[in-house]
């Protein structure tokens, strides 16, 4: 009788856990879809909505966020399709740079074709600040893992399929808004059932990366995006870290899209004056507040029920394989059931698409239930 008796308490208490987490996401709002609007062009006979739908800003506020939702044809009515994630790659900082409303909304989704075929609905968030007008807080991983999360919370009210299991898959930017999806998870989104994060190329150390990108063309030209959007976001002025000389191009950068061909025929000369000098005259990991905003911003290990793919191109110019795989060791001393692909000679742009077929069949195996294995055994762990 007693042991009726717990089992049944038991049962009463994760109901009541589970109906407080849905109430308090009711209670904010965060994953509301605020509107749909179909669009056309979605391959393999797939049904694409550009969306609207709450988030939580960086202070807690409710914040808008667009982006897409794409429910494949052979989806079943109602039947908790499984939902991919995917958080884009740097697409630029203004507000008009949202991918869901650029030529290549489709195109930029590597291996959209196939988790459509497998009946997977996609999601892809914009982030904050892009298809809406407040700043895009660039690189800022609380924003964009949120963000992903309630992306797939609006898919779900947009498809029924509440309770589906939840992927994210992410590169570059991405990579960093993939794993911070899978750091707040269970605190920012309970309701969800994520089964695993994949990420391409992400951004883990932005002290090591900031310092590592003043030696590429492409790598200047984040790093000024970099300080144009978080001096906006956190309020911190440039003039004690920039070369005076350099503040309109960067503000000028600022304005331009990466997805677009008239908008990198503006990128280009702006970013041209920029690389002509070394226009960071400071250390900006060694330099308050910047040296806070970076360790704030750079993700640690997640919790260990998490799975985590990582993929890296040993050619990356962008992303320092080597700290890519000193994170990877910090995920497996956590023992995090963690996967690591090195991409011989692969460059950080096709770091994407490179490592689709391997992260698009790594979740395949976490929907279908097969238990998550690692190579972390390859580092002696």
């Amino acid at each position: 009788m007693n042991k009726l008796f717990r089992t049944v308490a038991l049962i009463l208490l994760a109901l009541a856990t589970a109906t407080s987490a849905n109430a308090q996401r009711r209670a904010s709002g965060a994953g509301e879809l605020i509107s749909q609007q179909a669009i056309a062009g979605a391959p393999l006979g797939a049904t694409a909505f550009r969306v609207l739908y709450r988030s939580t800003g960086l202070r807690g506020e409710p914040i808008e966020v667009s982006g897409m939702v794409i429910v494949p044809a052979n989806a079943p009515p109602g039947g908790r399709a499984p939902i991919v994630a995917w958080a884009h790659y740097t697409s630029g900082i203004a507000p008009d740079c949202a991918p869901s409303t650029g030529p290549f909304k489709y195109l930029v989704i590597p291996g959209l074709g196939q988790m459509l075929a497998r009946g997977y609905i996609v999601t892809a968030t914009d982030y904050p600040g892009l298809g809406t007008p407040e700043t895009h807080p660039y690189l800022v991983g609380v924003s964009e893992g949120r963000a992903v999360l309630d992306s797939a919370r609006a898919a779900e009210q947009l498809t029924g399929d509440a309770g589906a299991p939840v992927a994210v898959w992410g590169h570059s930017q991405g990579g960093q808004a993939a794993l911070y999806a899978g750091l707040l998870a269970r605190s920012y989104a309970p309701d969800l059932d994520l089964v695993g994060v994949a990420a391409a190329a992400p951004p883990t150390d932005l002290g090591q990366l900031l310092r590592y990108a003043e030696g590429s063309p492409i790598g200047k030209s984040l790093l000024a995006m970099t300080l144009a959007s978080w001096s906006r976001v956190y309020g911190v002025p440039l003039d004690n870290v920039v070369d005076p000389a350099a503040l309109p191009n960067i503000e000028r950068l600022a304005q331009y899209c990466l997805d677009t061909p008239t908008g990198i025929a503006g990128w280009v000369p702006a970013a041209g004056s920029l690389l002509q000098r070394d226009f960071v005259s400071s250390d900006l990991a060694e330099l308050q507040p910047w040296r806070s905003l970076i360790a704030r911003n750079s993700v640690g290990p997640l919790p260990s029920r998490v799975p985590v793919f990582i993929a890296q191109g040993t050619g990356d110019e962008l992303v320092e394989p080597q700290v890519t795989a000193a994170y990877f060791a910090r995920l497996c001393a956590a023992r995090n059931p963690a996967t690591l692909l090195m991409m011989p000679g692969v460059g950080h742009v096709l770091a994407g698409l490179a490592s689709a077929d391997a992260a698009i069949g790594w979740i395949d195996a976490r929907f279908a239930g097969v238990p998550p294995t690692s190579n972390c055994s390859s580092l002696g762990q």
